[in-house]
């Protein structure tokens, strides 16, 4: 039955996506996040759907040029440079034939992160495309919200079925960086419920549901048992209520929720996030910053990284201290930097700083102007989702997990449609900011000389 359901909404997708390249992109966004195919048990479960969805997009862009648009940003040239020279290390890499098979697939991952972003458009659109991206993880934080609860935080929460974030950890971030989108999604309440499936249930229902999945996703969060997603969680928090235009309300919601959580979570919960404090006694601890350690010497030993693959014997054995304690990076960091030596760990950084200062640009952008607050608010809510990231990920190998890149595509589409529109607005309709210091312009000459008679 679920093997049915889904094929029957993917058809669906599919007869849209040779429409517009955007319904595609929706698509593949929604297998690649939410694997809906690893939900059932029948045909479904392997069936290529993400390279079908791939074929729709190409097809849909090509027969309707008109509908796409080049998402070129300086995170953008950025993230190309990355690419080229991850294709470098990974011809020099120390097994070589199984990092260009690597590379490859994280290459098709970043090449379809630039497609999809150049289908988004309108602010529909792009509303759309947070939406889908939200939800297609909201799914399982609301799922494993009510398990934790049910369970009384028991067992840990886990992921989709033979995804990226299929493990407890892996979820936990992803979650975090859902929560901020969510929010987003509850504060444009009037275009969500133009969604056919969500008009009959009206504006007040649709953001109290969203509300109910954002506290639902915090619990899951904390109910996967992740150390990391711990400190995810606290950075975001801190983030997130500081942006946010409620800060005494979502304040006092974390004050009351955050202790009566923690007191919830039975004891072997509290045990294990009481390692953080003692990680020198932790044996996974240990073996983490040994793997560390070995990234560092790889990047001072050889400048262009060791390739894709450095969990294993033979790399363990040339340059970790602890040579059999094989361990994979579990952090985005290391993981950058033992593949891709330092020059790969300052393409990525500066990558996402350019990204995140494109969020930034649109919180000034729609400074004291109603009609792009939501512009505003989106770029505020993709840095608290980024820093969620960059914390979270520093204990996590999800160095090219798509969907952070989508936040970059969000963001530089969305500058491009709000420059598009001042650009549009004649001069005398824009709002004049107000002189500080310097000359008096002629208007306020004519204003201070009204006010003396």
């Amino acid at each position: 039955m679920r093997d049915i359901l889904i094929l029957m909404v993917f058809s669906y997708g599919a007869l849209k996506a040779l429409r517009a390249p955007y319904n595609g992109a929706l698509l593949w966004v929604w297998i690649g996040l939410m694997n809906p195919h690893r939900l059932g048990w029948g045909i479904a479960y392997s069936m290529p759907l993400a390279m079908i969805s791939a074929v729709l997009i190409v097809v849909g862009a090509a027969t309707n040029s008109k509908r796409i648009s080049s998402p070129m940003a300086p995170p953008v040239t950025v993230l190309i440079i990355y690419m080229i020279w991850m294709g470098i290390t990974a011809v020099t890499a120390i097994h070589q034939a199984d990092s260009l098979a690597v590379y490859y697939d994280v290459l098709k991952v970043f090449i379809m992160v630039l497609v999809v972003a150049s289908t988004l458009q309108t602010r529909e659109q792009i509303t759309g495309f947070v939406g889908v991206t939200a939800m297609s993880i909201a799914y399982f934080g609301a799922k494993g919200g009510l398990f934790t609860l049910m369970t009384g935080g028991s067992f840990r929460v886990w992921g989709p079925p033979a995804s990226v974030v299929e493990g407890n950890n892996e979820l936990a971030v992803a979650l975090v960086i859902t929560i901020p989108l969510l929010y987003f999604l509850a504060q444009q309440v009037d275009k969500v419920v133009e969604l056919p499936v969500l008009r009959p249930f009206g504006r007040t229902w649709v953001r109290r549901a969203i509300y109910v999945v954002m506290a639902l996703c915090a619990v899951a969060a904390i109910g996967s048992h992740s150390r990391g997603a711990l400190l995810s969680i606290g950075a975001m928090s801190s983030v997130f209520w500081w942006r946010s235009k409620s800060k005494v309300t979502i304040g006092l919601v974390l004050i009351l929720l955050a202790p009566a959580l923690f007191f919830f979570m039975p004891d072997e919960w509290t045990s294990r996030m009481g390692t953080i404090k003692t990680y020198d006694q932790d044996e996974s601890a240990l073996g983490r910053i040994n793997a560390w350690m070995m990234a560092t010497n790889i990047a001072n030993s050889r400048i262009l990284g060791a390739g894709f693959l450095t969990a294993t014997p033979l790399v363990f054995q040339m340059y970790a201290p602890e040579p059999n304690n094989v361990l994979v990076a579990h952090s985005i960091y290391f993981q950058v930097l033992g593949q891709h030596g330092y020059i790969g760990l300052f393409l990525y950084l500066l990558f996402w700083g350019l990204t995140y200062r494109t969020a930034g640009r649109l919180m000034k952008l729609s400074a004291g102007r109603p009609d792009l607050e939501w512009a505003g608010l989106l770029g505020s809510m993709v840095k608290v989702s980024l820093i969620g990231f960059a914390v979270g990920g520093a204990f996590l190998s999800l160095a090219n997990w798509d969907m952070p890149f989508y936040f970059m595509g969000i963001v530089v589409m969305t500058e491009k449609l709000v420059r598009k529109k001042l650009s549009e607005e004649p001069a005398a309709a824009r709002p004049t900011p107000a002189p500080q210091g310097g000359p008096a312009v002629p208007d306020e000459i004519d204003r201070l000389r009204a006010s003396m008679h």
